[in-house]
């Protein structure tokens, strides 16, 4: 498989692609996995690498998931309610120490339900919240799309300590 073709999950998020919604995509719920063609169904293929990702890098993602698998993020959404059953009595828990949020513009996960309010209401949940940081033209990959910036960010966070 081409370098380009294994790319297509991580451009497909990322700031680079065009932005599109979940009619666009064909997905019907963002998120959501086909029902025909899978995981990857409606996933872009970059006509170049980004400037973020290399083809070394690719490889050594491809050689790592070969070897161990992806079972563990999978896993993640495959329990999904029950994960909402376990982390039922954190409801209402409040992170009690400084953070500061930073995403992407074009983040996939920005564009579920409710959750740009949430972000406009974090200091409700978030007391010590230092500020939020919302990247312009970049998607889910923020460290590795925007390395400056996030890097000035944590920086100026932690001298804010």
């Amino acid at each position: 498989m081409s370098a380009i073709r294994s790319a297509a999950f991580l451009y497909s998020i990322s700031g680079d692609a065009a932005p599109r919604d979940s009619a666009a995509a064909g997905t019907g719920t963002v998120g959501m996995v086909h029902r025909q063609g899978g995981f990857l169904a409606g996933m872009m293929n970059p006509a170049s690498l980004p400037p973020w990702i290399s083809e070394a890098d690719l490889d050594f993602y491809a050689a790592e998931f070969a070897r161990t698998g992806f079972r563990g993020g999978l896993s993640w959404y495959r329990n999904i309610d029950r994960n909402w059953e376990l982390l039922a009595a954190f409801t209402a828990a409040r992170v009690m120490v400084p953070a500061l949020y930073i995403a992407g513009d074009r983040d996939i996960v920005l564009t579920f339900a409710g959750l740009r309010e949430a972000i406009n209401n974090l200091s409700t949940a978030v007391p010590q919240l230092r500020g939020t940081t919302i990247l312009p033209a970049c998607g889910h990959w923020t460290q590795q799309e925007r390395p400056a910036e996030v890097n000035a960010a944590m920086i100026d966070f932690l001298r804010s300590l």
